[in-house]
């Protein structure tokens, strides 16, 4: 199984529309709201300004077969600059087969390279599989809620 990582390019017009179909996937499957229109704005905004964060795609041989998408902070609490996890997909007939450890351990080397000291994710309360892929890798439970004001 050969695995690769690269961070999308939007001037390439095929990094944007499997990014596209990608999204809706996940937001199908997590019941998210999905507008292509808006989406898309957002995805283009990140993947033209670095300062935002990184989108990355996951290749298995020349096939993009998911992406994760990491957005930086600051926080005094965690010491300086701090990355959150945003999305994370990768299609269902790749999952446990350690491409998404695989993943993690490329974003947390790319985070590392942005000089990030914490990164952050959240996960569905009913979501095990990716509970037990998380602490596997070191991610803990902290005892708050991840609470959300829409502006």
């Amino acid at each position: 199984m050969t695995i690769t990582h690269r961070i999308a390019d939007f001037a390439d017009f095929a990094d944007f529309a499997i990014l596209i179909e990608l999204v809706k996937e996940f937001h199908e499957n997590e019941h998210l709201p999905f507008d292509k229109q808006a989406d898309s704005i957002v995805l283009e905004e990140i993947l033209t300004n670095n300062s935002l964060g990184q989108v990355c795609l996951i290749q298995q041989f020349n096939e993009v077969i998911g992406y994760i998408i990491i957005t930086l902070g600051y926080s005094l609490e965690y010491g300086g600059r701090d990355a959150f996890i945003d999305e994370f997909y990768l299609r269902p007939n790749y999952r446990g087969q350690g491409i998404g450890t695989k993943t993690l351990e490329f974003i947390e080397g790319a985070c590392l390279a942005l000089g990030v000291k914490a990164l952050h994710l959240e996960v569905d309360f009913d979501n095990a599989n990716a509970q037990r892929l998380y602490h596997r890798v070191g991610y803990k439970k902290h005892e708050r809620y991840l609470m959300t004001k829409w502006l």
